[in-house]
């Protein structure tokens, strides 16, 4: 591996932009990552968290020293002719595919526990201190597909192994640092894990779209993401100012409703 290429200046901006990338691409991560450790003793999560992320940034460099297989993963299996479509899935697709499904299904069936409440409390109490395990097993495997992901675009960003390297180094840093405060607002505030339940199935439509080839911008992904957090924010300070303005009206109730 070579370290000389982030010594001149067209990898040093690789490196900013790839690094930059691989933090977004890992936003999502951190989020399954964070709803998933919601559902540990409190005394468990940032353990789980912590592990999760040096597993995805394991994952990752593993995946980066394999470019060659990496590569591989890419050509067709088979072909399957229909009437309507041909389609000719790679073992990308089928873990792109796979992984999008999972986390479909995760998000439906987070969502309607949420959407259950207190009616299954006390289930919920019983598996979240029997389940650190299979917590961190169905992390590890949504690490594989989102690093495969990950690993695929820093390819395509940059020529210089190192660089990838140390991308997603720095980017799964970030990622560390950035987990525990993500985490405990997610988990304090249900109509921000309602949106990242949302975000995550919106995700999962994408991986899924992706392993039968159709391609679904990013872009249009992560913007869809940031004006819902946008929208999120406003309605946050309404309700704080709804609070100020009237302390003791029902919860639900308009704002400038009387006293009661």
């Amino acid at each position: 591996m070579d370290f000389a290429a982030l010594l001149t200046t067209e990898g040093l901006l690789a490196l900013l932009t790839l690094t930059a990338m691989e933090t977004v691409l890992g936003i999502d991560n951190v989020v399954f990552i964070s709803v998933l450790c919601d559902r540990l003793p409190e005394a468990r999560r940032a353990a789980a968290r912590r592990l999760g992320l040096i597993g995805a940034m394991a994952m990752r460099v593993i995946l980066l020293f394999t470019i060659g297989w990496l590569t591989g993963l890419t050509a067709p299996l088979f072909a399957l002719d229909l009437s309507i479509v041909h389609f000719e899935p790679s073992v990308r697709d089928l873990i792109m595919l796979a992984g999008g499904l999972v986390l479909m299904a995760k998000a439906v069936m987070e969502m309607h526990e949420l959407v259950e409440g207190d009616h299954h409390a006390d289930q919920s109490s019983q598996g979240k201190t029997a389940s650190f395990g299979g917590v961190l097993l169905q992390v590890m495997l949504m690490d594989l597909v989102f690093s495969l992901d990950s690993v695929i675009t820093a390819v395509g960003m940059a020529d210089a192994l190192s660089v990838m390297v140390v991308a997603v180094l720095i980017s799964v840093g970030i990622m560390l640092a950035l987990a525990e405060g993500i985490s405990t607002f997610v988990s304090k505030n249900p109509t921000v894990k309602t949106l990242a339940l949302a975000f995550l199935l919106l995700i999962g439509v994408m991986l899924t779209a992706e392993g039968v080839h159709f391609h679904i911008e990013k872009g249009y992904i992560y913007f869809a993401m940031g004006f819902s957090i946008f929208v999120e924010l406003i309605n946050r300070q309404v309700r704080k100012r709804g609070r100020r303005i009237n302390p003791w009206r029902r919860p639900g109730s308009p704002p400038n409703s009387p006293d009661v």
